[in-house]
């Protein structure tokens, strides 16, 4: 597109420097570009006319549009509840037409007698129908405009702009607007291009979009509309993804040495799955290759990914590099530090913990080690990536539960050698595969979709309150043959707005019905000392205590093959994601296992199909894909993402899985035959690719 539509917004008639300013504050419209941009969310047929007799509650709430004569107007109530009320007939029935803001302006405008199309969203009561801050206008002006469209656009809206312009002020600023740029408008993609995928030209995407002239048309400005979106991202992706293969600027593993095989022979806790194996096996080629690794290793609750990290480690170790596991808290890293030094007890590995808590004897020692090179596996928190933690040779990076981290703070770990370490980041939720091609096309990815043999399948039902001394008796009968039992809440305190059970109010409930000596409970949340909520940890790991009430600080980072019993408070406030992970928490020894997910009689319809789903499958992939649907890309693992980070306006990618994969393929066949996109035709595309960054996005891309 051409420089025209940087032009601001407020140079558009019915717009000016006011109103500017309510866009750009409200919705981010500083140009005319932006405008083009803003779609609308629904359209609402305004060639349709309702007889008032017609109208009845089955429409109350949806946009409906009369034809009525003024038979009276009346003034009720007295200051801010002063409201003007406008009676309306069409000989079939009748509406009262009410206005509580700008009265002044609006009773200008009403005659009675006079004829007028109304616009507006019905409401009843005993029978009698009326309808709040219609849009008004005489028949003979509606009759003497000519509409772009029947089907009028409805805009996203706040209340300030709803207030600011109207019902319709957005549509009519875009009526005012393309006049100006329809001229203006470039199409980025080459015209071999649109007529192999089938594509109408931008132009008529964006006038039908605003203005469609059939449903038709309106399908084929949106499916145009989104590829442009999901083919910017994948090139964008790709690109990165070529320009790192291209470097060939990756530390070298030439060999496997004697820390690897030492362990793979005589420390191994257990036999390697297939898909372990196959990981491995996946990292060594990349390690291998001369090219920086950057790889996604997924792999459900319990699935084997810190074993693979841990060999995955011993490699670097081999050929000479050092290497790093950061965690996002310090329950996690702990457990992780004393995981790795119990498998690699004995053998000479020097492995190191660093921490925010860790004191100052721990802190010298790791700092030492590091810097020194008698260091060569270091675990830690965000606390590595402070400046003064210097290594001597970084080979080697995983991260695990990499969403919980920040595009700046990964990089940091980027900065810690001259060349790149190889990365390898970790989750243990599944990403769909839609969400992964376009927050993660630019690394490889690996799936452990397998888990270790003894593993039984948790069982997981749902209960309300009724059955809360089912529930007790239940945790006494585990507890009486030795188990434990988690009890988690969503809440640490009491909230007037939410009627959740809080962790005290339940901590002090069990303590009642579980009273010492026999039962030992303890408690865990967020907003404890670090040493407090060790100590609870610690009592809980050793056995000592007999049930956790915690929040869900636990649901990353414990692993306790002694507790067999997960009971989840008020689990419909949780998304599905998180119950996943809880649920995790549990079935990691060889006795069966239980979930139970407590809630209240009345759930929202999604609320219910996350506890259903829950129920039905521990399939972590399956239970993603549901998320999405449910909470759509936004907000998938609990973090921003997707269409957030790459400003999408229209495309989603779980959706539009059809369209992103057809993008995928094309920006793969364009970046083959033009790498830099460099030739003529392929100016819009390199433009498109720089529009669709993804800056905010996970960036995984090392820095040059």
């Amino acid at each position: 597109m051409d420089r025209f539509l940087d032009n601001g917004i407020q140079y558009v008639s019915g717009v000016g420097e006011v109103r500017a300013a309510v866009l750009a504050k409200e919705a981010g419209i500083r140009t005319m570009g932006d405008m083009l941009n803003y779609y609308p969310f629904r359209y609402v047929d305004r060639t349709k006319i309702y007889r008032m007799a017609d109208v009845d509650d089955s429409l109350a709430s949806a946009f409906v549009q009369l034809r009525g004569r003024v038979t009276g107007v009346f003034y009720a109530g007295e200051g801010r509840k002063r409201r003007y009320s406008v009676m309306v007939s069409d000989g079939s029935g009748q509406a009262e037409l009410i206005w509580f803001h700008g009265i002044k302006w609006i009773e200008k405008r009403i005659e009675v007698g006079r004829e007028y199309l109304i616009f507006g969203r019905p409401s009843f009561y005993r029978g009698e129908m009326s309808i709040v801050h219609p849009e008004v206008e005489t028949v003979e002006k509606a009759f003497a405009r000519k509409a772009e469209s029947g089907m009028q656009g409805v805009y996203p809206s706040t209340e300030k702009l709803s207030s600011t312009f109207g019902t319709k002020g957005i549509y009519n600023i875009m009526c005012n607007l393309w006049p100006l740029v329809r001229d203006h408008i470039t199409d980025p993609l080459p015209e071999p291009l649109r007529e192999r995928c089938g594509l109408m030209p931008l132009r008529e995407a964006l006038y039908n979009i605003h203005f469609p002239q059939s449903a038709e048309l309106l399908r084929q400005a949106r499916y145009r509309l989104k590829f442009d979106e999901l083919i910017g991202i994948q090139l964008n992706i790709l690109s990165r993804r070529s320009e790192r293969i291209g470097r060939n600027d990756g530390f070298l593993f030439a060999k496997v040495g004697e820390a690897f095989n030492t362990f793979y022979n005589q420390r191994l806790p257990f036999p390697l799955t297939g898909a372990q194996k196959r990981v491995i096996r996946e990292i060594r080629t990349d390690t291998a290759s001369g090219c920086q690794m950057n790889r996604l290793l997924q792999g459900d609750v319990g699935s084997g990914k810190t074993l693979v990290a841990l060999m995955s480690m011993l490699l670097a170790v081999d050929n000479g590099f050092q290497a790093c596991l950061i965690a996002p808290t310090e329950i996690l890293a702990r457990q992780h530090f004393a995981t790795v030094s119990r498998y690699l007890e004995g053998m000479s590995v020097g492995v190191a913990v660093l921490t925010g808590a860790s004191p100052a004897a721990e802190r010298r020692a790791a700092l030492e080690g590091i810097a020194d090179g008698s260091v060569k596996i270091l675990v830690g928190t965000h606390a590595l990536l402070e400046d003064r933690v210097r290594f001597a040779n970084l080979g080697f990076v995983v991260i695990d539960e990499q969403h919980r981290f920040g595009v700046e703070q990964r990089a940091r770990m980027w900065t810690k050698n001259e060349q790149p370490p190889h990365i390898l980041v970790m989750t243990a939720t599944p990403i769909p595969r839609t969400l992964a091609m376009t927050l993660y096309g630019d690394l490889d990815v690996s799936v452990i979709d397998e888990l270790p043999p003894g593993r039984r399948p948790i069982k997981t039902v749902r209960y309300t309150d009724a059955a809360r001394l089912r529930l007790f008796g239940f945790m006494k009968s585990e507890i009486a043959k030795g188990r434990q039992v988690y009890v988690v809440y969503p809440l640490i305190e009491e909230s007037e707005n939410m009627d959740y059970k809080d962790l005290f109010d339940g901590y002090e409930s069990i303590s009642r019905d579980f009273p010492l000596p026999d039962y030992v409970t303890t408690v865990c949340h967020g907003r404890m000392k670090p040493a407090d909520k060790e100590e609870s940890m610690r009592q809980f790991k050793s056995g000592e205590a007999h049930i956790l009430v915690a929040t869900s600080v636990i649901e990353v980072g414990v692993d306790v093959p002694n507790a067999t019993v997960m009971v989840i408070e008020s689990a419909e406030r949780f998304g599905l994601s998180q119950l996943h992970q809880l649920r995790g928490r549990v079935g990691r020894g060889g006795e069966q296992s239980y979930c139970i997910l407590m809630s209240g009689e009345k759930l929202s319809r999604e609320a219910r199909a996350r506890l259903d789903a829950m129920c039905s499958t521990s399939d972590g992939f399956e239970l993603a894909e549901l998320d999405l649907k449910l909470r759509g890309a936004g907000d998938i693992n609990g973090t921003q993402q997707s269409g957030q980070a790459f400003d999408l306006k229209i495309a989603n990618p779980t959706l539009d899985a059809q369209i992103l994969q057809r993008a995928r393929e094309e920006a793969e066949k364009i970046l083959g035959a033009d790498r830099q996109l460099q030739r003529p035709e392929n100016a819009g595309l390199r433009e498109l690719r720089s529009k669709y960054s993804g800056e905010k996005s996970m960036d995984f891309s090392m820095i040059s």
